[in-house]
């Protein structure tokens, strides 16, 4: 197996853990059911005598058939996966700390922290091509077929479990758990585009040879340099143009005052790079 391959496993494997975690400790003991398939799980379970993490594995492994169908080998191949993970964490927290009651007594403390935690892990395993399986499956679908952002399909692909919350826990929970079905859209985007938000960024500067050799010696990233002339000076000038992380974005800003005093920088966020030292399509 490659290395990179045992990496995206390790991920996968990390991130249904804080899905696990996130779903079994804050959201399960208030019959909260914010959508996917471990809120209708998490109904099904006021109405059969079998397991959370049982009645997950089930309904998963018909929902797989229509990704391998849909998605390909490749996605329902590490989906199967991040499925098995799911359904072990859950049934190990299960059987070794079972969730007797709310972490916490605010029924919408425990919606914020469940959907902050399920939508971090989901964030982690969808950038490794993969899913948790369940409604997930079918966000994947319609983000590929139908361009859907994966945070409005998710929310698409849930009203069902939503409805079924109002119908066996009432008014009160299942407003709270419909909340939570709008959040977890909303979070899941933002923990997505956090993994591949970039900076441009624009510099112009008297130094601009130190700025260059900085950018590629301390932050080993290439720059473009483009030739231009002041529109008032009427002086030659070379802009660099970098894209970098956020955090060396932060570095470079600190050095920058040191090298230029009056240099002149423009950033703007980026949603995706791809290429040489970014991702690969």
């Amino acid at each position: 197996m490659k290395k990179e391959t045992v990496k995206e496993y390790i991920f996968i494997a990390f991130g249904t853990m804080i899905v696990a975690f996130g779903v079994y400790y804050f959201l399960v003991p208030e019959n909260l059911a914010p959508g996917g398939i471990s809120g209708l799980s998490i109904v099904l379970s006021n109405y059969v005598a079998i397991p959370i993490s049982l009645i997950n594995f089930i309904l998963n492994v018909i929902l797989l058939i229509v990704g391998f169908a849909f998605l390909g080998k490749e996605f329902g191949g590490k989906t199967v996966v991040s499925v098995f993970f799911l359904s072990f964490f859950m049934f190990v927290m299960e059987t070794v700390h079972p969730a007797t009651k709310p972490v916490t007594d605010e029924i919408l403390l425990n919606l914020i922290c469940g959907i902050v935690l399920s939508a971090m892990g989901l964030s982690i395993v969808f950038n490794q091509n993969a899913s948790t399986g369940g409604t997930d499956i079918i966000a994947k679908i319609l983000n590929k077929y139908a361009h859907l952002d994966i945070g409005t399909g998710l929310m698409a692909a849930d009203v069902f479990v939503v409805l079924s919350a109002f119908f066996t826990y009432g008014i009160k929970t299942g407003t709270v758990g419909a909340f939570g079905w709008f959040l977890n859209g909303v979070v899941v985007n933002y923990f997505i585009d956090g993994f591949s938000v970039k900076n441009e960024v624009v510099i112009i500067s008297d130094h601009h040879e130190k700025v260059k050799q900085y950018i590629f010696d301390r932050l080993d990233r290439g720059v473009t340099v483009y030739k231009a002339e002041g529109g008032y000076t009427n002086q030659q000038k070379e802009i660099i143009v970098t894209i970098l992380a956020r955090r060396e974005y932060f570095v470079l800003k600190n050095q920058l005052k040191h090298i230029d005093p009056n240099v002149f920088v423009i950033v703007r966020t980026v949603q995706e790079v791809y290429g040489s030292g970014f991702s690969k399509f």
